[in-house]
């Protein structure tokens, strides 16, 4: 069935380049069509040795123990013109199994796929599954500092579903305002019509920085059962050196206790990330990250704390030919509470080892 549905998606990929494609050879030199693809493998250790092969359910990518796989491939068209513009792209690997479990299996090998027109000047809508709109990481990993990604990036959404209009009215801002089915939904949850927003402002005050808050409000919960959530991530990426460059962000939400109560539980995550191109070729980087759950509205572990952990990360990058990356990465957990399975106990602790190799094109 799966192997149907992929020959199927491929399909529907290469009827739209063809139609692409021939619209891309019209005159107007403004259009343009561009095909891109991206692979990364990866082996990743636990030293808690989980029996499943399976690291802890709150990790999302490289989350397999003692076995060579795939996280991410993926292919990809994008179009651009003048007034119109949209992406399709399709994809495999573990990130893509287990990140979207819950969305129905024709959706399954989705990365994105959106349309997007021209309404005036520096004003675009645009309607789809599209990447998240919050988070300074993606599931491409060449793209992020660190190898794996964050507590706060695993625990957010990294795709969305619905519309947004975007507004730039200069190089230094963008605004965003966006409709959404939930979230990280393709599918809206069964028995639910309340409708979720989120919103987005970026600001360049100059080359070497960036700054961004971003917001979600809704409801992923049938409205029978309905629970308000609301969430703010706010993050800045500084190029200090030419060599040196920094990421900060602190992400924190809060969703009603019970449906028309007004008591919420609440969570947070900050971030430090720092980078150091040695060379062209090779870079370091750092990692220090907390993330506090206490009542379990993202990540339930059942135990008088919550989930409150602290995490580090270091990882070696090198870039041995254009378009090739291997990197290299070791991170620990310290959860306040034995959440983390080791053998047949439990523990404060977890600690692993992971190598990726990406190519793209």
């Amino acid at each position: 069935m799966k192997i149907k549905v992929i020959l199927i998606l491929a399909s529907l990929l290469a009827a739209a380049i063809t139609m692409f494609a021939q619209d891309s050879t019209n005159i107007n030199k403004n259009r343009k069509l561009t095909f891109s693809g991206y692979a990364e493998a990866y082996y990743s250790y636990d030293l808690n040795k989980p029996s499943g092969h399976l690291k802890p359910g709150f990790l999302y990518n490289y989350n397999r123990h003692n076995e060579l796989n795939l996280n991410l491939a993926m292919l990809k068209a994008n179009y651009t013109s003048d007034r119109v513009r949209g992406n399709l792209a399709l994809m495999t690997g573990t990130y893509a199994q287990y990140n979207l479990a819950a969305e129905p299996s024709v959706f399954q090998y989705v990365y994105e796929a959106n349309v997007g027109i021209r309404v005036g000047r520096q004003v675009w809508i645009d309607a789809g599954i599209m990447p998240a709109h919050i988070g300074w990481e993606s599931a491409i990993g060449k793209d992020c500092p660190t190898l794996t990604r964050s507590l706060a990036a695993e625990n957010s959404p990294y795709y969305e579903t619905g519309a947004k209009i975007t507004w730039t009215p200069n190089d230094k801002w963008l605004f965003s305002a966006m409709y959404l089915n939930g979230w990280q939904r393709i599918r809206k949850a069964d028995g639910s019509q309340t409708p979720s927003f989120g919103t987005q402002i970026t600001f360049k005050p100059s080359a070497k920085i960036l700054l961004n808050w971003s917001t979600y409000a809704g409801s992923d919960l049938p409205d029978s059962t309905r629970q308000m959530r609301y969430f703010s991530d706010v993050y800045g990426t500084f190029n200090i050196t030419d060599r040196f460059s920094l990421v900060a962000g602190f992400d924190y939400g809060i969703q009603q206790v019970a449906k028309g109560s007004s008591s919420y539980n609440s969570w947070y995550s900050p971030v430090i990330i720092g980078k150091v191109a040695v060379t062209d070729k090779i870079a370091v980087a750092g990692r220090v990250e907390y993330y506090s759950d206490a009542h379990g509205v993202i990540i339930n572990t059942g135990t008088g704390n919550g989930f409150k952990t602290l995490g580090y990360s270091l990882n070696f990058d090198v870039s041995p030919a254009n378009n090739v990356l291997f990197r290299i990465e070791g991170r620990m957990f310290d959860g306040k509470d034995k959440i983390f399975i080791k053998g047949t106990d439990l523990a404060n602790t977890n600690t692993s080892l992971t190598a990726s190799l990406s190519v793209w094109f």
